[in-house]
């Protein structure tokens, strides 16, 4: 029942890499996703952002106003470290009951968590494999300028706001190139998945 944690900065490609494990048979287990749903509206993680920044953080209909929140603590440190003081322990008490819930159901089952922030907050977990999706700045750039309709200086500060590429490739059991075609990260990740119990071995013996 290995638990694999999947992370990459903005548009490395990370989504592809999770959406062709999950094609495999792996259990993805979203952390986008976790943090929606503990922001909810009438969560208790939505009402202590409300008591930190403020009661216009949420919309007419009790929900999050992300974007609104986003451009209040982008480029404030302390603002994010606070939000994240509220934010990553109901996710990592509801990341691990989901984790929970998928070995439950399949005990041989392959989770792989897609987290963007794995080096700034999720390192330390029990972690059977470390996948790192990677491509170059500039091409993360182009990406979000293209993709997501983002000026060149926005996704580049976005990129900036990240942790240096550096850092999670030294976290890296395996790093997946997605600076090309589609199908080299296809077939990079085809050639993960057929050598996952090989790669876990390899990392429990370089940790022991």
């Amino acid at each position: 029942m290995p638990l694999v944690a999947l992370t990459g900065g903005i548009a490395s490609g990370k989504s592809t890499i999770a959406r062709r494990l999950a094609e495999h048979g792996a259990v993805v287990v979203d952390a986008d996703r976790v943090v929606r749903d503990v922001q909810g509206p009438g969560s208790p993680v939505l009402k202590a952002i409300a008591a930190e920044f403020g009661a216009d953080m949420l919309g007419a209909d009790g929900s999050l106003d992300r974007a609104r929140l986003g451009g209040r603590v982008f480029g404030d440190a302390a603002a994010v470290k606070r939000l994240n003081a509220i934010v990553h322990p109901a996710v990592r008490v509801e990341s691990q009951r989901r984790f929970h819930d998928a070995f439950a159901a399949d005990a041989d089952a392959v989770v792989v968590y897609d987290v963007p922030l794995l080096a700034e907050a999720r390192l330390e977990d029990p972690w059977d494999l470390i996948l790192v999706a990677h491509a170059p700045a500039d091409v993360r750039a182009a990406r979000l300028v293209s993709l997501r309709g983002m000026s060149d200086a926005d996704a580049r500060a976005r990129i900036a706001s990240q942790v240096p590429d550096d850092e999670r490739l030294r976290i890296a059991d395996v790093v997946i190139d997605t600076d090309g075609p589609l199908e080299r990260t296809v077939a990079q990740t085809d050639a993960v998945w057929g050598s996952l119990p090989e790669l876990i071995q390899a990392r429990a013996s370089r940790r022991t």
